[in-house]
């Protein structure tokens, strides 16, 4: 198969406010998105190729690079490069199964499937750390933002890996990649063009960000002095090197189904049951003195704006175009599940129908910008905004009679180690069952102590799940 044509213009755009802070946050090691694909069948590796390139050709943001000027600072998206640029790394089995070795020798890591210990291997690999090193005033020059790889693993199984910078790449565009990436390998569809690469502050209707300069100034103090009281899960290690790793949170169909119609029943949506469970399940693990039963945690919410945006854009343009609704829930010991997802889901919604995630946008940047800069604003210098962030929808999926046949198997999720939650949650509902990855810092946290929480939060839900299933 030959490569897929290519011809576009080159073009350069500053990056917009978000995309700006992910560049700092990612180079601090939060924000890096992959998306892990195990297979039964040896890839064919050309038509990998080709089926990549189609996807580049179709997407700009794809095909751009990271480029700081050193003389002004700014920081640009140089798209369509002179020298196009597609970096497939082959891994053989022989340094795949030396670098498993490494991956689970020790401890806690040591029953990590090989989906799993390489997925977290590729998500601590941060190549856009040193962006301003390696740029210069010359256009060619520049970081390149995704990559993809082939592992070569034992047992007849394969891994197909892609690592993405947060710049160019929200969840939606992660899920719509890699959905575009099985049609293009399977050659179904004409593929998706994308209309243009614009930042998300560029599309925010008019008026719906208007702020005055007292309410900006309010907002940031109450977030500032709020922060200062949330409780946090406790740190097992501030000062060592961190890096992500993950916990998967699995649930059977009855349950899965169970829970959703439970969600549907309140008219919430699964975020607000998942959240509820995190934070009894941590409300839990805290010793607590008689005289002080109270403790408030922090949640952020993420939603793709695309379609509040002005002009509306279609889940198949690629970029960053979520936005954080920040919140607070003060607990006191005696919330059920129900009633508690039904009060966390009600505060986002609220805030959402007030704008809030357009109007505090700013704010929320602003501040993430000091706490990247000043560690010690922060408790223990811990860099978390939250004891938990999820999304408002999940994802949900049916497998086809190709990805049954080919064992398909996958993880995804984005890397937080560097600013952001003690765990976030990437939630999938994949042939009715839940299938979610608890993305946390580690050694902050510990394997041990997360796999302990995330258990605990599938006992509050199953439990919750059979108390229902009496009273029904």
């Amino acid at each position: 198969m030959g490569d897929a044509p290519r011809n576009f213009e080159t073009q350069t755009r500053l990056l917009g406010c978000t995309e700006q802070n992910w560049t700092k946050a990612v180079a601090g090691g939060t924000g890096i998105t992959t998306l892990a694909l195990q297979i039964s069948k040896e890839p064919d590796l050309p038509r990998f190729k080709k089926a990549l390139q189609k996807l580049q050709n179709d997407h700009p943001s794809l095909n751009s690079m990271l480029h700081k000027n050193p003389s002004t600072g700014s920081t640009s998206f140089i798209i369509n490069p002179p020298i196009p640029h597609l970096r497939l790394n082959l891994i053989n089995l022989s340094k795949t199964s030396e670098l498993l070795r490494t991956l689970t020798s020790h401890g806690s890591n040591a029953s990590l499937s090989p989906l799993h210990a390489i997925l977290e291997h590729e998500l601590n690999i941060n190549e856009w750390s040193d962006v301003a090193s390696r740029s210069s005033t010359c256009m060619g020059v520049g970081l390149h933002l995704w990559c993809a790889s082939v592992y070569t693993l034992p047992d007849q199984k394969w891994l197909l890996v892609l690592r993405l910078h947060a710049a160019i790449c929200d969840r939606t565009t992660a899920v719509m990649l890699l959905k575009e990436l099985k049609e293009a390998i399977w050659e179904e569809g004409e593929g998706y063009k994308e209309k243009g690469n614009v930042g998300i502050e560029g599309l925010i209707p008019v008026g719906k960000a208007k702020k005055t300069i007292w309410a900006h100034g309010k907002d940031m103090v109450a977030y500032s002095v709020n922060s200062l009281m949330l409780t946090n899960l406790k740190f097992k290690d501030v000062k060592s090197p961190r890096r992500s790793e993950v916990v998967r949170l699995k649930m059977n169909k009855e349950d899965t189904q169970m829970l959703l119609a439970g969600c549907k029943l309140r008219g919430i949506k699964l975020c607000g049951a998942l959240v509820a469970a995190t934070l009894l399940a941590a409300y839990s693990s805290k010793r607590r003195s008689s005289n002080n039963h109270r403790k408030k945690y922090g949640v952020v919410f993420l939603n793709d704006c695309r379609q509040y945006l002005q002009p509306s854009l279609s889940v198949h343009e690629f970029g960053f175009y979520h936005s954080a609704i920040s919140t607070s829930q003060e607990m006191k010991g005696e919330e059920t599940l129900w009633d508690l997802a039904t009060k966390i889901y009600t505060t986002f919604e609220n805030s959402k129908k007030n704008n809030k995630h357009f109007s505090d946008m700013a704010d929320l940047n602003f501040l993430m910008t000091k706490a990247i800069e000043n560690p010690s604003l922060t408790p223990s210098s811990s860099m978390r905004t939250s004891l938990v962030s999820a999304f408002e929808d999940p994802i949900i999926e049916t497998s086809s009679d190709i990805e049954r046949e080919i064992g398909l198997d996958y993880i995804g999720g984005a890397s937080a180690h560097g600013i952001g939650p003690s765990v976030g949650l990437f939630d999938t509902v994949r042939d009715g069952q839940l299938d979610c990855a608890c993305v946390y810092p580690a050694p902050l946290h510990s394997r041990e102590q997360m796999q302990e929480l995330i258990e605990k939060m599938k006992n509050i839900l199953i439990e919750s799940l059979k108390v229902e299933g009496k009273v029904a």
